[in-house]
C-alpha cells in the first residue's frame, strides 16, 4: 500500500512566506561564494523558487593537447558566468527516421556542441541553506549523444515543485572523444567519459554544501547509457563511493554494449582516413589526429555510421579493469561493490524506439518484446537478483504509461526514455489529470529514495525486492484508484529463463 506524504509542502510555504515577507532578500540568492570562485546562476519566471547554476566548469577544456586525456583540475577564478547552458559535446544525431526525431524532439539536445563542454548544471532552490539530497543526472544515449540542455530532462520544475532537494546533472564526453581506445594512450585513459563522471562527482562533493545540498546524502541517477555509467560506477569505485545510493533506469553494467577492439582498430581507421595513418606509431597518430577539427570527426562518423558502411567501427566503453570489468556478476556475487541501495526499473515497451519502424504499424511487435526483455527487464532482473545474494536492498518497477503527449503513435507505448518526462515534470501543459498525478507521485518517491535510501521507500509503502515479492507499476491505474499499481516479481520476470540463483 503506498501511502501519500508530501512533507516538502510545509517547505514550500515557509520560503515563499519569507519571499513574501522579504526575510531572504538579506542575500542575493543568484550568487554562491565557493572555493572555485563566485558563481553567477540565474532565475527564470516560470519556476521563481528555484536558481539555475547552468555551465559550471569542473574540468579544464580538454582541447588541444589535453583531447583524449583524462579530465585535469580547474584553478579557481574570481567570478564563473552560470547563467546559461554550455556547450553539450561533440556528437552527432542521426538523420535516419526515429521516434525521437520525429515524434518526440523534447528528447534532442538543443544548443551548440563543443570539446569544451565539462560542465554541469545545477538546480536548487532559491536561497537554500538547508542540507538537501542531492541527485546527480547522467543522461543517456548510447554513450553517442547526451547533454545538459535536453529539454525533457530539465528538473527546474520538479525542484520549483518540491523545494526539497538539488539536481545536478554532469556532461561527459561521447563517442571517439570519450572512448577512443586509441593505441596511444595508457589502459587507465581509454574509457574518459566515465572518468569525467568521476570527476564531476568529486567536484560536487567538494562544493555542493555552498548550494544548500547535502555532500553526504548524493543519489546518482541514470538511464539507458546513464544507468550503465551509474552501475558500472558503484563497481569502480565502491571503496570510495562519494554517493548514498544508485537510481538505475532501462539499464545496468550487463547490457552488453560495448566496444572490444583489442588492436585499437577503430580509431586507427579513422585515422588512415584522415591522413594519420597506417604507419604512423601510436604516438604520431594520436598527436596527427589531435589537429583533426571535432567538426569533421564528427562529419566522418555521421556519415558513415548512417550509410551502415562496413567494417563497422564504434566507440564505446572498454574493458579496462579500472572503470569497467568483465564480469560483473561475478564481482557482485563476491561483494566488490559499493553495495548501497538502489532503483532498478525498466519500461514495458522499450525496444518500440530502438527499431525499424512503419510510421502506421511501428516496428515487429514480436521483436520490440524479444529485444526489451533481452537487453532491459531480464538484465535488470538479473542485477537485481545478484544485490539480493548479496543482502544490498533493492527496489525494482515498471513503467507502463502510455500518454499521447509522449507517445503520439498508438503503437510506441512505454518506449525507451518515455519515463524521463514524467519524473522530471516536463510532460507538458496537455498531459492528463492522473498522468500529472503519476508524475508527481514518481517524483515524490524518487526524492522519498533520496532523502534516505534505505528507509525513504519503506516509508512510503514500497517493499524492496524479495523473490516472490512484487514491484511497482507506473502508469495504470491500480487497483482501488491507487496511482502506483504493483505487479508480482513472478509475473514481471516470467519472459526470463532464470530462477531465483544468479548466473
Amino acid at each position: 500500500m503506498f501511502i501519500n506524504y508530501f512533507p516538502e509542502k510545509l517547505l514550500r510555504f515557509v520560503i515563499l512566506l519569507a519571499y513574501i515577507s522579504g526575510l531572504v532578500s538579506a542575500f542575493d540568492i543568484t550568487e554562491v561564494d565557493t572555493p572555485v570562485g563566485k558563481i553567477h546562476g540565474t532565475i527564470i519566471n516560470n519556476t521563481p523558487l528555484v536558481t539555475q547554476f547552468l555551465g559550471i566548469p569542473f574540468a579544464q577544456p580538454p582541447l588541444g593537447p589535453l583531447r583524449w586525456l583524462p579530465p585535469k583540475p580547474k584553478s579557481p577564478v574570481a567570478s564563473i558566468n552560470a547563467t546559461t547552458f554550455g556547450p553539450s559535446c561533440p556528437q552527432y544525431w542521426t538523420s535516419l527516421p526515429q521516434v525521437y526525431n520525429t515524434d518526440v524532439p523534447g528528447f534532442l539536445v538543443y544548443g551548440p556542441t563543443s570539446e569544451d563542454c565539462l560542465t554541469l548544471n545545477i538546480w536548487a532552490p532559491s536561497g537554500s541553506r538547508f542540507k538537501l539530497p542531492v541527485i546527480v543526472w547522467l543522461y543517456g544515449g548510447s554513450f553517442q549523444t547526451g547533454g545538459g540542455s535536453v529539454l525533457y530532462q530539465i528538473p527546474s520544475q520538479w525542484v520549483e515543485r518540491s523545494q526539497g532537494h538539488i539536481v545536478v546533472g554532469i556532461n561527459y564526453r561521447l563517442n571517439i572523444f570519450g572512448f577512443p581506445n586509441a593505441a596511444g594512450l595508457n589502459s587507465n585513459e581509454l574509457n574518459l567519459g566515465l572518468l569525467d563522471q568521476r570527476f564531476g562527482l568529486e567536484w560536487i562533493r567538494a562544493n555542493i554544501g555552498f548550494f544548500g545540498g547535502d555532500p553526504s546524502r548524493i543519489i546518482l541517477w541514470g538511464q539507458s547509457a546513464g544507468a550503465m555509467s551509474a552501475d558500472y560506477y558503484d563497481f569502480a569505485y565502491f571503496h570510495d563511493p562519494i554517493i548514498s545510493g544508485l537510481i538505475l533506469d532501462s539499464g545496468t553494467a550487463l547490457l552488453p554494449l560495448g566496444t572490444d577492439d583489442p588492436t585499437h582498430s577503430n580509431f586507427t581507421f579513422m585515422a588512415t582516413y584522415f591522413g594519420c595513418g597506417p604507419t604512423f606509431s601510436p604516438k604520431a597518430e594520436l598527436d596527427c589526429m589531435r589537429n583533426v577539427s571535432s567538426y569533421d570527426l564528427e562529419l566522418f562518423l555521421d556519415a558513415y555510421q548512417d550509410d551502415f558502411t562496413q567494417p563497422m567501427i564504434t566507440f564505446y566503453p572498454v574493458v579496462d579493469n579500472r572503470t569497467k570489468f568483465e564480469n560483473y556478476t561475478k564481482r557482485a556475487l563476491a561483494g566488490n561493490f559499493a553495495r548501497i541501495p538502489a532503483i532498478i526499473g525498466t519500461n514495458a515497451d522499450e525496444a518500440a524506439s530502438l527499431l525499424p519502424w512503419d510510421p502506421l504499424l511501428g516496428p515487429t511487435p514480436t521483436n520490440v518484446a524479444i529485444l526489451t526483455q533481452s537487453n532491459f527487464l531480464c538484465l535488470a532482473s538479473q542485477t537485481t537478483k545478484n544485490r539480493y545474494h548479496a543482502n544490498v536492498p533493492t527496489w525494482r518497477y515498471l513503467y507502463a504509461g502510455n500518454f499521447t503527449n509522449l507517445s503520439p503513435r498508438p503503437w510506441e507505448g512505454a518506449y525507451h526514455a518515455s519515463e524521463l518526462p514524467m519524473i522530471f515534470g516536463t510532460a507538458g501543459a496537455a498531459s492528463t489529470s492522473f498522468q500529472n498525478a503519476t508524475s508527481a507521485k514518481m517524483q515524490d518517491l524518487w526524492l522519498a529514495f533520496a532523502r534516505d535510501p534505505y528507509r525513504g521507500l519503506l516509508l512510503q509503502g514500497w517493499a524492496p525486492y524479495m523473490p516472490n515479492g512484487t514491484a511497482a507499476q507506473f502508469g495504470q491505474l491500480g487497483s482501488g484508484g491507487n496511482l502506483v499499481d504493483t505487479i508480482g516479481i513472478d509475473a514481471l520476470e516470467a519472459p526470463c529463463a532464470f530462477g531465483t540463483t544468479p548466473i
